[in-house]
């Protein structure tokens, strides 16, 4: 999404709103115009790459993540289709539509895939014929998580319901204290060893996935402000983890870090923001809300560089890929920076309309997927 100047829009456009709160919501302003993109600095690229296959889809204008898994790409787009695309050649591997357009998607262990729809359904499919669908209690933004032999799912309302991957049957239901505001974009949900780790407004959590019962919870941003809008801060996801360490941002707020394994917070940072970020064995790589990239170190929270050179670009969340940081931009370009140094190494096109999510990685293969459906494949030279 595109970056805005006045906080109420911002706010406007990703918010989802209880009935409580829908009168303050209707208050919030729509801002000044956004600002003008930074014109883009010419240099000499400093590594090669190119894209090595194509494909298309429908428009995606919901919080999509492509999952991953064993050579496989699985995607969605906006009319409900749900695509397996092999990484190394964009092969097909199997397609299928849930026939209705979706809110979230798409979740996948390598064997079952999943995504939420429009009209509020779940729909598990595996080789592209669908096993189930079951109607979910609240609206969801976020891709279900495919662990275990069950599915996961985190509504708007922060509750999150785990069914039977093979059969769709409800396991548990773990509903949690609401606010009168939540955030409409993508959360916090995802597998660590035994552990399910999902968001719960700034806090993350770690969860019994067997039998829903919280084990640990860690704030990793302190509300602040006068009124509910000021004080909303959600964690954002996809989360990002390296070893024992998860981080997520939280919404306008913070970027920190937790131990999984401990149920302890590492560090955390006051900065804003509204995307996600990715972690590696240096760093944590973020954008705030104008479009400044940093890096902080994973250890100690301590910034190693930062670069403005994409200000008002509209960037999506980033990929550590190597000794690369890559991420797209509202206009279709994919840039790759040093991770090291936060210098630009190589800009390439798409097809002119945003990147709708963060770069994915299988092995040497980089996908990146716009808003109008294009699904380009690269790969260095």
């Amino acid at each position: 999404m595109s970056r805005i100047a006045g906080r109420g829009a911002l706010l406007a456009a990703l918010l989802g709103v209880s009935l409580g709160a829908s009168a303050l919501l209707a208050g919030c302003s729509l801002g000044p115009d956004k600002p003008t993109p930074k014109p883009l600095v010419e240099f000499t690229p400093q590594i090669a790459g190119k894209v090595v296959w194509q494909q298309r889809v429908d428009g995606v204008d919901f919080p999509l993540a492509v999952a991953v898994k064993d050579g496989v790409f699985t995607l969605a787009a906006n009319d409900g289709t749900v695509v397996a695309l092999q990484a190394d050649t964009g092969r097909e591997v199997w397609r299928a539509s849930v026939g209705s357009k979706l809110s979230a998607g798409v979740g996948s262990d390598g064997r079952v895939a999943a995504v939420v729809t429009r009209n509020g359904e779940l729909v598990a499919l595996q080789a592209g014929r669908e096993l189930w669908r079951k109607p979910m209690a609240s609206r969801v933004t976020t891709a279900p998580l495919v662990a275990g032999e069950r599915v996961f799912v985190l509504g708007v309302d922060r509750s999150v319901n785990a069914f039977d991957a093979l059969d769709g049957r409800k396991l548990w239901t773990l509903q949690r204290p609401g606010d009168p505001l939540t955030l409409s974009q993508s959360g916090v949900i995802a597998a660590f060893k035994d552990t399910l780790v999902v968001g719960q407004g700034p806090r993350m959590a770690g969860v019994d996935p067997l039998r829903g019962t919280v084990r640990w919870e860690v704030p990793v941003a302190t509300p602040r402000g006068t009124n509910e809008v000021e004080r909303l801060a959600d964690l954002v996801g996809p989360p990002t983890r390296f070893g024992n360490v998860i981080c997520a941002r939280a919404f306008q707020s913070a970027v920190g870090c937790v131990n999984a394994e401990r149920g302890t917070l590492v560090w955390t940072k006051n900065t804003g923001g509204t995307d996600a970020v990715v972690v590696d064995d240096g760093y944590l790589f973020g954008a705030d809300a104008t479009d400044r990239l940093t890096a902080w170190r994973t250890a100690t929270g301590e910034v190693a560089w930062t670069t403005d050179s994409l200000l008002y670009r509209g960037l999506s969340a980033p990929l550590s890929a190597g000794k690369t940081l890559v991420v797209g931009d509202a206009g279709g370009l994919v840039h790759w920076f040093s991770r090291e140094k936060g210098e630009p190494l190589l800009r390439l096109p798409t097809d002119g309309s945003a990147v709708a999510a963060a770069p994915v990685a299988s092995d040497l293969t980089m996908l990146v997927v716009t808003r109008r459906g294009g699904v380009f494949a690269f790969r260095p030279e």
